[in-house]
């Protein structure tokens, strides 16, 4: 790795809202200061504060948009739900969904670890191979083609199956290139429950579980290519209970393998985990109160053209639903699988579901995406012009589109941290207060890289960075293009020694140590 500055401790300045110091300040509008400040834990707060002039060093070298990663970060968050197993004192595997984030450092920083990774294209199967990962460590997921598929079983991976016809392509793979009987997890959906009724959130993925004796039946001819190690489930939802009514429905399954003669051993509750993205519950609460009153014309604006996040008027009543991702969660990540886990049986004797599984001598498959990057990554945008509008708040371009941080294309609301270019520029609260709206570089009235507007502790200027906290889970490249020949952020991963800053190539991050003690 390189090193560029020390960044020793008090020589860069973080800039966000703080909860109590201007949340009474004046917006554009008149009303108060809407903070959404940032949750970050020690190791982005660090860089974010004494690594600010590295930062800078970075984004004049490397460009902007600029990608951050950190690799320390998430081996910690996978032994954070490795923590959870021990409590529960469950066996099995946390699968990395490599979907989340295309990095080549976190992925290879990861292969360290006892976590395995789930693979949802070729090219991520490729790439993990690539990376260090091994076949028994990789689990292949979402839609397969032929040469997916095929590398899957070459490798040993195990193939997590959507319904009957996968399970024939897989077994007929099997037998015409003679390869080793495949393992294979068998998807469920729309689970029923008994009581109450609990309407099961519709998939397009998984087979219905009232269907299981099909898939079984398929599974049966072919015996001689196929293991069906378990069942699993993945619910687009944040719904513990829609999540706990379909493990227990996984848990029913498995017996019902194990009466038509499979050997089961393995429940994959997949991911869905969430992240907490930001510090305060009441900004959290305020700003949502706030959006609502704005939409009913009780106050004004909070967004740019007055969009309402799906909220929207209709006769003096305020129609639609909040379509933003719930960003302060107090109950997230491992903590979430510790829920879960924690939750009793309602149709198999009201007790806990991770006692069931113990009890029952399961292995537990969790498959993290979002959870599992949390805190890993930082998005770095330059402020390239501000201009005045007649509304009060400011127009910020940044060199960046909204492809480029994916935040708001996912529904989460959190300020950027404002790193000023002259690092003795204070630039926190005391600076006076700023409402903006932040714009993008492509020429399209929708480039923005924010609906709302964004209050920070003070205005930017041109030269200075925006740091997007928190955009490892899907909204660091997810939705990069090459629009208007723009360029796509480079992606650097980053690691702290003492008090220096290292830094490579995303691409040119390997987890080992040479001569002398620096890593690659």
């Amino acid at each position: 790795m390189s090193t560029a500055g020390t960044g020793t401790a008090g020589t860069g300045t973080a800039g966000t809202g703080t909860a109590g110091t201007a949340d009474t300040a004046a917006d554009a509008g008149g009303g108060e200061t809407l903070y959404l400040e940032p949750r970050l834990e020690e190791r982005p707060a660090a860089l974010l504060t004494t690594g600010a002039a590295f930062l800078h060093t970075l984004v004049d070298a490397l460009g902007s948009p600029l990608n951050v990663v950190l690799p320390g970060q998430i081996a910690e968050n996978a032994e954070r739900f490795r923590a959870v197993f021990r409590r529960h004192r469950l066996t099995g595997r946390v699968f990395f969904a490599h979907k989340a984030n295309r990095s080549s450092a976190l992925v290879r920083r990861l292969v360290t670890t006892d976590a395995a990774l789930d693979a949802a294209s070729l090219g991520e199967m490729q790439h993990a191979l690539a990376s260090g990962w091994t076949g028994d460590r990789i689990m292949t997921t979402g839609p397969k083609d032929p040469e997916f598929l095929w590398l899957a079983l070459r490798a040993g991976a195990v193939v997590n199956v959507d319904g009957p016809g996968e399970l024939e392509r897989a077994a007929e793979l099997v037998r015409a290139y003679g390869l080793p009987r495949c393992r294979v997890v068998l998807r469920l959906s729309g689970f029923e429950t008994s009581g109450t009724t609990l309407l099961s959130r519709r998939s397009r993925f998984g087979t219905p579980a009232r269907s299981l004796k099909h898939l079984l039946d398929t599974a049966d001819r072919y015996r001689d290519a196929v293991e069906p190690i378990g069942v699993g489930y993945h619910l687009d939802t944040t719904s513990l209970d829609e999540k706990a009514a379909a493990l227990e429905g996984c848990l029913t399954a498995m017996e019902e393998m194990r009466v038509r003669g499979f050997s089961p051993r393995a429940v994959d509750v997949g991911g869905g985990f969430g992240v907490n993205y930001l510090a305060h519950a009441d900004q959290w609460s305020r700003y949502t109160t706030a959006l609502t009153r704005a939409v009913m014309g009780e106050r004004p604006p909070l967004t740019w053209d007055g969009h309402g996040y799906g909220l929207r008027m209709e006769n003096g009543t305020v129609k639609g639903a909040l379509g933003l991702y719930p960003a302060h969660r107090p109950l997230a990540g491992a903590g979430y699988l510790d829920e879960l886990l924690s939750r009793p049986a309602a149709g198999l004797g009201g007790r806990p579901l991770g006692t069931l599984l113990l009890e029952s001598l399961h292995e537990l498959y969790v498959e993290p995406g979002r959870a599992l990057v949390d805190q890993c990554g930082i998005t770095l945008g330059r402020v390239l012009e501000v201009r005045a509008t007649d509304t009060g708040a400011h127009l910020v371009r940044l060199a960046m589109n909204a492809g480029d941080v994916g935040l708001e294309d996912h529904g989460v609301l959190v300020d950027p941290v404002l790193l000023p270019r002259d690092i003795g520029d204070g630039g926190g609260a005391g600076a006076g207060h700023a409402a903006v709206h932040l714009m993008g570089n492509l020429c399209l009235e929708s480039d923005l890289i924010t609906r709302r507007t964004v209050h920070l502790p003070r205005l930017p200027r041109p030269g200075d960075l925006l740091a997007f906290p928190n955009t490892a889970g899907y909204c660091m490249d997810f939705g990069a293009t090459h629009a208007q020949r723009q360029p796509v952020a480079r992606r650097v991963a980053v690691e702290r020694e003492g008090e220096s800053w290292h830094w490579c190539l995303d691409e040119q991050y390997w987890p080992i140590t040479r001569p002398g003690g620096q890593r690659t």
